[in-house]
């Protein structure tokens, strides 16, 4: 089986194609340009390093948000654009969740940081269950957009040993070193970051388990207005 990976949630740009347990490919950018500038470069660059025919994909796994909202447009736009194209299945996966499992198998809760500005953020908190030769993923806390503040005391009550990983941890890591009461690690360079790879390891999962959606119903996942929406809002409240 295998799957196509694109993320473009985050700061971090990735492509990945992933067949049955095997890496075959992964492309990963975070320096300056954009995900309109990188995306589909990134993937035709991969395509034609292991002469893939995306013909012969079986499903295209694609970050469903939250996250940025001009990231979510430009990875949801390509993913269907393809699908329509070469009539693959779509497969959602949460942006949370990709963070976590590129910690598969963790013997600690694994917290992921993305920067919801105005001192949120967008996380979950999640911990691994062996099953035989794997690990299942279970949401201790819920993906949600949260104040970190409330984040770190909801850590403080469970009172278990975490992992941060994700683009708001530089960001907040003051407030976590501050406030946090149990013991805490950050996840190293080359796993701290969405990856394309998880996202399609992720994906070949939820597809076998028969989780892919229709591609035309496909929408991001923001979980509350952007930025311009909210302002827009306050000003409309304060003309009110």
């Amino acid at each position: 089986m295998k799957i196509l990976g694109l993320d473009s949630s985050g700061l971090a740009a990735s492509v990945a194609i992933v067949e049955d347990d095997k890496l075959l490919a992964e492309y990963t950018t975070d320096y300056k340009k954009t995900h309109s500038q990188t995306l589909l470069p990134m993937l035709e660059e991969l395509r034609r390093m292991i002469e893939l025919d995306l013909d012969s994909l079986d499903a295209i796994a694609i970050s469903s948000g939250p996250g940025s909202f001009t990231g979510l447009r430009i990875g949801s736009a390509t993913a269907k654009g393809l699908v329509f194209a070469f009539n693959n299945p779509l497969v959602e996966v949460a942006p949370m969740e990709v963070l976590s499992w590129n910690l598969w198998g963790a013997g600690c809760l694994v917290c992921p940081l993305m920067d919801a500005r105005r001192n949120q953020v967008y996380t979950a908190a999640y911990e691994f269950e062996a099953r035989g030769e794997a690990c299942e993923m279970k949401a201790v806390i819920s993906q949600a957009p949260m104040d970190i503040g409330e984040l770190i005391a909801r850590l403080n009550g469970l009172g278990r040993t975490v992992t941060f990983l994700g683009d708001g941890v530089p960001v907040y890591l003051p407030a976590v070193r501050q406030e946090l009461r149990v013991e805490y690690r950050l996840a190293p360079a080359g796993l701290n970051r969405q990856r394309a790879a998880s996202i399609a390891s992720l994906g070949g999962v939820y597809f076998r388990q028969g989780r892919s959606v229709d591609a035309g119903a496909h929408r991001p996942e923001y979980l509350r207005m952007s930025q311009a929406e909210q302002d827009e809002k306050q000003k409309e409240a304060c003309r009110a």
